[in-house]
């Protein structure tokens, strides 16, 4: 009797075990690189090449309307991640860079909800509500600004997409760099890929397709939840330790630390949210809380670059051109935001004066959430619709 009740409890422990808890990672991991070829490959098959491809994105040739998709995507899904990564899958599917770029941008605005929504657990005393929405609107107008100052120049001039492509091809691009032969993710991933859609193949066109495109969301989704919540399990309590360390160390401390942290428990949203509730309770102020937001925004970076690495053949230079874009446009806005003092103090005088009206009236702060990430994109969604 004693050997069937100790049983059970010793395979939970097994199953808790952290070299089991890593493997577990990888198997995610390997997930997320299979669905980002499904998409790429379902996009190239609805539309017969990348041409097809091209036109079904049409909608999305005015930047701005790239921007609000990706702003509302990330928003509702909570995931910069997730849609960052969907971008790149369908980069690698066709879609042109020059649409990608602007989603890119929204999608750092859209995921800066998360952290907006944990202030509003402070809601009930004025100046804890205050503290924390301030602490949390600050990566808000941050990204904002970075659009503000980035966006106009790409359509002009498009120097994000420039620089992107000649990092990419020195990686991908040329002969002698080319690692097109000795391409290890394409072998464990092409034949299950391949698998996969030849069974589906079976289908009349273009279902089969675009159920291969919504069997590859649905992997993106699942594995970057457990991905995030798996290395929560192992890494949250080091990550807060981190924070706490070098949070207080200065504003390039906090940058590095928050990078770093964000890397870990892949995930932005956790990042900032960890601070909020330290902010609210008066632990740190908003001058230590908006570098360490900063140093997630590049952290970020890391689930991008990471799907880029599935895609080979034609697409995977467009693949990891946008997904380097994404970092640096992050990395760049860092460096000449907060360089320069009249830009670095912006988004701290904005937060609290919103943070101000918000705990004065508290339908404010939601007036203010539903319409930055929900109602004005969704205007102007719908009046490009209306008239196009």
């Amino acid at each position: 009797m004693n050997n069937i009740t100790e049983h059970p409890t010793e395979s939970k422990s097994f199953l808790g075990h952290p070299i089991v808890t890593w493997l577990k990672v990888l198997f995610f991991i390997y997930v997320l690189l299979l669905a980002v070829g499904m998409i790429g490959g379902g996009f190239k098959w609805a539309s017969g090449g990348t041409e097809g491809v091209k036109k079904l994105f049409t909608f999305a040739t005015n930047p701005f309307m790239g921007l609000i998709m990706g702003t509302m995507a990330t928003a509702l899904i909570q995931s910069s991640s997730t849609v960052t990564s969907v971008i790149v899958a369908l980069c690698a599917g066709g879609m042109p860079v020059t649409i990608a770029v602007p989603m890119i941008m929204g999608a750092n605005i859209g995921t800066t909800i998360t952290n907006t929504l944990v202030s509003l657990g402070h809601i009930s005393d004025k100046e804890e509500f205050k503290r924390a929405f301030s602490a949390a609107t600050v990566h808000d107008f941050f990204n904002v600004i970075s659009v503000v100052v980035f966006l106009p120049i790409e359509i002009m001039f498009h120097p994000l997409e420039k620089m992107g492509y000649w990092l990419a091809n020195m990686f991908i691009g040329g002969q002698s760099l080319s690692m097109g032969n000795l391409n290890f993710l394409k072998a464990i991933t092409k034949p299950v890929i391949s698998g996969v859609s030849s069974g589906l193949k079976l289908i009349p066109h273009p279902f089969g397709a675009i159920l291969l495109i919504i069997l590859g969301l649905i992997c993106i989704f699942l594995s970057i939840f457990f991905i995030g919540k798996l290395l929560k399990k192992v890494l949250i309590g080091r990550a807060e330790k981190m924070f706490h360390t070098a949070i207080g160390r200065g504003p390039i401390s906090g940058i590095f630390s928050g990078t770093i942290v964000t890397v870990l428990v892949q995930s932005s949203s956790t990042t900032t949210s960890l601070v909020v509730p330290l902010a609210g309770s008066g632990i740190i102020d908003i001058k230590k809380v908006y570098p360490f937001a900063l140093g997630a925004n590049i952290g970020t970076c890391i689930t991008a670059l990471l799907a880029a690495t599935a895609v080979s053949g034609g697409g995977a230079l467009f693949a990891l051109q946008i997904a380097l874009i994404h970092f640096l446009y992050n990395f760049i806005g860092v460096i000449l935001i907060f360089g320069v003092p009249f830009t670095r103090n912006t988004p701290i005088m904005c937060s609290e004066w919103l943070a101000q009206l918000a705990s004065e009236r508290k339908l404010y702060a939601l007036a203010y959430i539903a319409s930055v990430f929900f109602i004005i994109p969704g205007i102007f969604m719908g009046t490009y619709y209306l008239f196009n």
